[in-house]
C-alpha cells in the first residue's frame, strides 16, 4: 500500500491547517494496511473529511429548520448518508472524477476573444473551463439563492421554521399564509444536490492525501458517522438561537463565494475562510453568554 500526497491536485485551496494535516499523512511506499503510518494517515484524513463536512452540515442545518420538529432529526440523517453514499461512488468512479478536470471549453478558442489575442503576447493566458469548473459555479449560485432568499424570508418576519405560525398570523399577512409549505421531499431533494457539490471538495482532498481506497472510504465513513452523532445538536442550537441561524445564512453566502471562486480559476485559501467563521462564530458565543448573563441579572 502506498499513501502519497498527489502534486495534480495541488489547485485545492485546503489552507495551511489543511497542509500541515496533508503533510502528516505521506508516508513511505509498500506500507501495510494495518500498520501505524496507515492509521495516522486514516486519522488525518478522517479529521480533514470533518472539517470539510461543516459547510453540509450547517446546509442542513438550515435547510431542515424549515421542516416540522418530528421529521427534522429523519432529514438531517438522510442528508448525512446521502452524502456518504456520495462521497463513496465518486471515490469508485475515481477516473471519471479526475476527467471532470479536462478542460471541455476553451475561453481562447471563441471567436471574439481569439481576435482579441491577436493582439496581446505569444505566451497570453490561455483560459480553460472544465466540468468541475461547471459544477462548482452551478453549486455556487444554488447555494448563493438559497441562503439569500432565506435571509429575505427572516427579515421579512416569515417562519419557514415553524409552518403553524403562518397560521397564526393577522389577516395583512396573507401572502405569508398563501406560501405553500415546506414539503419533507423538495428539502431532500435540496440536500442531495448540494451533497454532489460539497462531495467534490471532499473526495478529490481524499485522493491528494492517501492512494488506498479502503483507507478514503473507512475515512468517510467515520468522519460522516461523527457528524450524525452531533448534528441534531448543532441544528438544534441553530434552531433555538435567531443571531446564530443568522450567521449560519452568513457562512453559507461565505461558502458559495468560495465555491464561485473556484469554478472562475480564482480559489480563495480555505484556511482563512475557516479561520473567519471560527472567529466570528466565538465572537456570537461570547454575545450570547453575555445575554444570558444580563437576563439573570435583570431577573434578580
Amino acid at each position: 500500500m502506498r499513501v502519497v500526497c498527489v502534486a495534480s491536485l495541488e489547485f485545492l485551496p485546503v489552507g495551511p491547517m489543511m497542509d500541515l494535516i496533508a503533510s502528516s499523512v505521506e508516508v513511505a511506499a509498500d506500507v501495510p494496511l494495518w500498520s501505524v503510518p496507515s492509521l495516522i494517515a486514516l486519522f488525518a484524513l478522517t479529521l480533514m473529511e470533518i472539517v470539510l463536512g461543516i459547510d453540509n452540515i450547517v446546509f442542513i442545518a438550515i435547510l431542515t429548520g424549515k421542516l416540522p420538529a418530528e421529521k427534522r432529526s429523519f432529514a438531517r440523517r438522510f442528508g448525512l448518508f446521502v452524502a456518504m453514499g456520495m462521497r463513496i461512488l465518486l471515490l469508485m468512479m475515481i477516473g471519471w472524477l479526475m476527467s471532470l478536470q479536462s478542460p471541455i471549453i476553451e475561453l481562447s478558442s471563441l471567436a471574439p476573444i481569439e481576435s482579441l489575442r491577436e493582439h496581446l503576447a505569444a505566451d497570453a493566458e490561455v483560459n480553460e473551463i472544465s466540468g468541475r469548473d461547471l459544477i462548482l459555479l452551478f453549486g455556487g449560485l444554488f447555494l448563493m439563492f438559497t441562503a439569500v432568499r432565506e435571509i429575505h424570508h427572516k427579515i421579512e418576519g416569515e417562519h419557514d421554521d415553524d409552518p403553524q405560525m403562518d397560521m397564526d398570523l393577522p389577516e395583512a399577512d396573507a401572502a405569508v399564509k398563501s406560501r405553500k409549505p415546506v414539503t419533507v421531499g423538495s428539502v431532500l431533494f435540496q440536500i442531495a444536490v448540494m451533497d454532489v457539490i460539497f462531495s467534490l471538495d471532499s473526495v478529490i482532498t481524499a485522493v491528494g492525501m492517501a492512494s488506498h481506497l479502503p483507507i478514503m472510504i473507512a475515512a468517510v465513513v467515520i468522519s460522516v458517522g461523527v457528524m450524525i452523532t452531533f448534528a441534531n445538536q448543532i441544528s438544534d442550537f441553530v434552531q433555538e438561537h435567531p443571531t446564530v441561524k443568522m450567521l449560519a445564512l452568513s457562512f453559507l453566502i461565505l461558502i458559495s463565494v468560495v465555491l464561485l471562486s473556484e469554478a472562475v480559476g480564482t480559489p480563495v485559501n480555505k484556511g482563512y475562510v475557516y479561520f473567519a467563521m471560527a472567529f466570528s462564530l466565538i465572537v456570537e458565543f461570547l454575545n450570547l453568554r453575555m445575554t444570558k448573563k444580563a437576563k439573570l441579572q435583570h431577573a434578580h
